[in-house]
């Protein structure tokens, strides 16, 4: 048998949603902010692939599950270069390319401690001031957080 005919192959989802080129080391950040581990359909992941782009990409493949526009801002905020493919009857019926969003409302947390809308409660606010390495700015203390710092809900 010739090693090329020893590849693993992962079933093909019927209906639900791919999404590929995540960075490797942002694998899980995303199964967290998505509450991946709470779900009940089936979800492959593979990390550590091989990416003319990203050097190494991970992907995750979720049957029955499809994604509303806030979880998608979520996904750019760790995934800016992240794609999603929308499968129905074992069909790529859809591809959508993740951007970060010119504004966050309400789903990232600011990192100033001192911020007001970490004392009281109050929606977040950022300005994005970069989205190839996405950073934000927040509307009240102006303090920028970028990706290493940054904590979403």
């Amino acid at each position: 048998m010739d090693i090329n005919d020893k590849k693993l192959q992962v079933s093909a989802i019927q209906n639900g949603t791919v999404i590929d080129h995540i960075p490797a080391s942002n694998l899980f950040k995303v199964i967290d902010i998505l509450g991946l581990d709470k779900i009940k359909s089936q979800i492959t992941f593979g990390t550590n692939l091989e990416s003319k782009r990203l050097g190494f990409k991970a992907i995750i493949k979720l049957a029955d599950v499809f994604f509303m526009d806030e979880e998608i801002n979520k996904i750019a905020l760790v995934a800016p270069e992240a794609k999603l493919n929308i499968i129905k009857n074992y069909k790529v019926v859809e591809k959508r390319i993740v951007e970060v969003p010119d504004a966050i409302v309400g789903i990232a947390k600011c990192g100033n401690p001192k911020c007001v809308t970490n004392i009281e409660n109050i929606v977040t606010k950022f300005q994005v001031v970069s989205k190839k390495k996405v950073a934000l700015k927040c509307h009240y203390c102006e303090k920028i957080t970028d990706s290493e710092q940054m904590e979403i809900f």
